[in-house]
């Protein structure tokens, strides 16, 4: 059954292209014809100590993927595949695995690692390989110490493949116990105390009933301190991630050790390594995520309702965090700005600030701002940037009221630095910290405004005089622009950037075609910004607006223009070609808001839709988004008029709703659909047939990511109402589909936020459904096809109603389609609304409900309610 595999596995990674082409296809259709075979020989070869390391690593990784897949759909179909083989086979591959732990060979090990714990995932939630954990703990007393080092390495794996509750907490207990004792500084082997370290991080979700007895935590965390003092700087690491990730999970459990924790991260942010001291760092910037979370949600009152109480580390920690942490802001790198992905302790520590800022609000202030007196205008630029970027990083947290006096003394100073200063880094960090001023401090939120017709003009001056600098200070001159125009959304009829427009935009536009646009997101910054100014701009503006129509129009055309384009050169056209259609998206809806531009606008109309359909041409995720969200819009502005671009732009809509892979782009697909639906009313009707089927294609694959879902459901509604009782033909494949994803979501109860989140999106989407089919089938002799519906409804209604765990949102849809269905069925809902479970509780609720939008539904819903019980 076996067959002699090395020879073609070496093959299929030969430099040769017709050698590792012939190779993979002899592999290919080996795995065709005889799966079990295949698995088999691979296991095999990988357990043999006398092939080539090369040959055993492959084998490896194909076993690897065999079990599992990054799609969903797939990773399913290799579950059931695994599962389906017979028995001995899987024994005999498991035994090999579990034989190569011992190998000599290090990636033979680890990757053995890997398959064992893919094939754990798939198993021990069947209830099947129960004696797995007991032989890898038998393995953790053998020696020699690499044998030790593999199967620490699995257990972390197999933690990160399997959910808690699949293992018994005995097991669970010998786990923890072999981890910990791994890294115990008595245990001589480096390579073991880190690959225990990193096994303890990933198994740290299954030690909940462990952390909760104060013997087995302090043990636990003792070890974890004491693995951040190795001499083995992998292990320091290690240590410190799993501190970090302790943070989040078992918050609630730090004080007793919080002290010392920060003498050990001061110690290693001072002192250690940088992959250390980054860690170290995180651990702070964890501590106030949680500490941000539970002070939003509880609103800083901790009656006895609140789960998990703030205990406050950050602000007793700061007299000593802040310094430390100002003193990472001198470490900068040379050319930290010019790396997009760059993270250094600079950055780290600055981050950290910006979020003990957000924890601790006002108090941070006086502790921060020595440090920025002392250094802002020092001759060396460290210091001088550090100083910056403390002022930057504080900005979001503190009360308008305590930093208002502060930015009108820094404001002029940070103006001259952008133009004056000498050093790159500064003005990278001027412009940055500009932005965060225009935007936290600055709108119709802020009482006090710091920008005034004083200095307005000296600010634009600045920023436009910015973006002719080198690209990375051009970028973040871009994006304080973009905050300085969006605080000035609320603003009519005159903004005081009015009598800039003109000179912004031309900039913005001259920005996009520099020779280095490409650097430092430069372009995307300046399109974004140009976004943004127009969006925020007034009627005053509109035929200055108006203008850039064309401007835009013959910058996509050009992008359309057919040159001979490397892959690397389309990648960057397809950006370039999305940032246009996202700013014809903003123009359209812009100019499409208000009469009189409408009308001179619609000229463009015909050119415009045809350029988008050439985008659609273009194969590339991104632009087709882009083009269709501004198609969207321009259904919208057009109205009635967008059915004559229908027949050629129906075949687009189709392939998008059709895109399973790219689901993005069919759910902005799916909302263009209602666009249209609401543009063209009944004209949508001769296209409805292709759109239903399609619908409900998607919802009934299981490949297509399941966030489109609510959107579909929404979008039935959408085409009732503009096709109206013509819907007819549809009901009997729609009302089952929302029927059984209303059963679906009735019953969450003990669901984490991730899953209520999704919950009651779909709810929100059958609500909309039901209330789209309902209201298009009022008044028309038709209604009484619903009514077998209406008890189906009710009960959806009810069970929700029971659950308790609506949001607002799905509330105030809710207690619409009650009355929806009071409206439309008239008396035949009216008796069953009254034999509803819970129909009147839950309208009293909402009559007496603190957000103005449910009791403005409540009121129409009571009306249409007492209409039809009377009648």
């Amino acid at each position: 059954m076996a067959m002699e595999v090395t020879q073609v596995l070496l093959n299929a990674q030969s430099i040769d292209g017709n050698v590792r082409k012939h190779a993979e296809e002899s592999l290919k259709q080996f795995q065709e014809q005889n799966l079990p075979g295949f698995l088999f020989s691979l296991s095999g070869e990988l357990a043999n100590d006398e092939k080539p390391v090369d040959s055993r690593k492959l084998a490896g990784l194909i076993l690897k993927n065999a079990l599992d897949a990054k799609e969903q759909h797939r990773k399913l179909e290799l579950v059931q595949r695994w599962l389906s083989l017979d028995n001995n086979v899987k024994g005999q591959i498991k035994a090999f695995l579990l034989k190569t732990l011992a190998s000599p060979v290090p990636d033979a090990r680890s990757t053995a690692s890997q398959v064992i714990a893919k094939i754990a995932g798939i198993e021990l939630p069947q209830r099947q390989w129960p004696e797995l954990i007991g032989s890898l703990l038998s393995n953790i007393h053998q020696l020699p110490a690499h044998v030790k080092q593999a199967t620490l390495e699995t257990l972390g794996y197999l933690c990160e493949e399997v959910s808690p509750d699949v293992v018994d907490q005995d097991h669970v207990n010998k786990i923890l116990t072999a981890v910990v004792q791994g890294m115990n500084a008595s245990e001589g082997n480096n390579d073991v105390r880190l690959a225990a370290t990193r096994a303890l991080y990933n198994a740290l979700g299954f030690a909940q009933a462990n952390f909760s007895n104060d013997m087995e935590r302090d043990y636990i965390m003792r070890v974890v301190c004491e693995s951040t003092l190795s001499p083995e700087v992998k292990i320091r690491q290690a240590a410190f991630e799993c501190l970090v990730s302790i943070s989040s999970t078992y918050y609630e459990k730090l004080a007793p050790y919080i002290q010392d924790i920060f003498n050990i991260t001061a110690k290693a942010v001072r002192e250690d390594d940088e992959p250390v001291a980054l860690q170290a760092i995180e651990f702070w910037s964890s501590i106030c995520d949680e500490e941000i979370d539970i002070l939003e949600e509880y609103g800083g009152d901790f009656t006895g309702d609140s789960e998990i109480p703030c205990f406050y580390f950050i602000k007793q920690a700061l007299p000593a965090l802040v310094p430390m942490l100002l003193e990472t802001l001198l470490k900068q790198e040379e050319d930290q700005d010019q790396d997009e992905g760059a993270w250094n302790i600079a950055m780290a520590g600055g981050t950290c600030l910006g979020l003990v800022a957000r924890t601790v609000g006002d108090d941070i202030v006086q502790l921060v701002m020595p440090f920025i007196e002392e250094n802002i205008t020092k001759p060396d630029w460290r210091q001088r940037e550090a100083a910056t970027y403390a002022f930057g990083s504080i900005l979001e947290g503190p009360s308008p009221d305590k930093l208002t006096p502060l930015v009108n003394v820094a404001l002029n100073f940070m103006l001259t630095a952008l133009t004056k200063d000498p050093n790159n880094h500064v003005k990278d960090t001027t412009a940055w910290t500009l932005g965060r001023i225009f935007e936290f401090l600055h709108g119709s939120t802020v009482d006090t405004p710091i920008i005034t017709q004083a200095n307005c003009q000296q600010i634009v001056t600045v920023l436009l005089q910015s973006m002719k600098d080198v690209a990375n200070v051009a970028e973040k001159a871009c994006g304080a622009l973009y905050f300085l125009a969006q605080g000035y959304e609320e603003v009519s009829p005159s903004s005081p950037l009015t009598p800039y427009f003109q000179e912004i935009v031309q900039a913005l536009l001259t920005v996009t075609h520099r020779e280095d646009a490409g650097e430092s997101r430069l372009r995307t910054a300046a399109y974004e910004t140009l976004n943004e100014v127009v969006r925020c701009s007034t009627d005053e503006t509109a035929p200055m607006v108006l203008q850039l129509v064309p401007v835009i129009m013959m910058e996509l055309h050009n992008t359309l223009e057919g040159q001979k384009l490397s892959s690397d050169e389309r990648e960057k056209q397809g950006e370039l070609q999305g940032l246009l259609c996202g700013c014809l998206q903003v123009i359209i809806q812009k100019l499409g808001s208000s009469e009189p531009t409408k009308y001179v606008f619609m000229q463009y109309a015909d050119q415009i839709m045809g350029l988008f359909l050439r985008v659609f041409a273009c194969r590339s995720a991104t632009v087709h988004e882009e083009a269709m969200l501004a198609i969207g819009a321009l259904a919208y502005a057009t109205g009635p008029d967008f059915a004559k671009y229908m027949p050629e732009f129906y075949k687009y809509l189709e392939m998008g709703l059709q895109n399973f892979e790219e689901y993005q782009v069919c759910a902005v697909t799916v909302g263009v659909v209602g666009d249209i639906c609401r543009a063209l009313e009944d004209k949508t009707l001769p296209y409805c047939d292709g759109i239903m089927t399609q619908l409900l294609k998607d919802l009934s694959s299981n490949q297509l990511h399941r966030s489109v879902k609510p959107p579909i459901f929404s979008s039935f509604g959408d085409i009732a109402l503009a096709i109206g009782e013509n819907f007819e033909k549809y009901l009997m494949y729609a009302m089952p589909m929302l029927q059984s994803a209303a059963e679906l979501s009735a019953h969450t109860a003990d669901a984490d936020d991730e899953i209520t989140e999704y919950t009651n999106s779909l709810r929100n989407g059958i609500l909309e459904a039901y209330s789209g089919i309902l209201q298009g089938f009022k008044n028309s002799p038709k209604t009484q096809l619903l009514i077998p519906y209406a008890p189906h409804i009710l009960q959806f209604l009810d069970s929700m109603y029971m659950e308790k765990d609506m949001d607002d949102v799905v509330m105030k849809t809710a207690i619409g389609v009650l009355g929806d269905l009071a409206d439309t069925l008239g008396s035949n809902a009216g008796s069953l609304i009254q034999q509803s479970l819970s129909s009147k509780d839950f309208l009293n609720e909402c009559l007496s409900s603190d957000d103005h939008m449910i009791k403005e539904s409540a009121e129409w819903a009571k009306l249409a309610i007492s209409r039809a019980i009377s009648v």
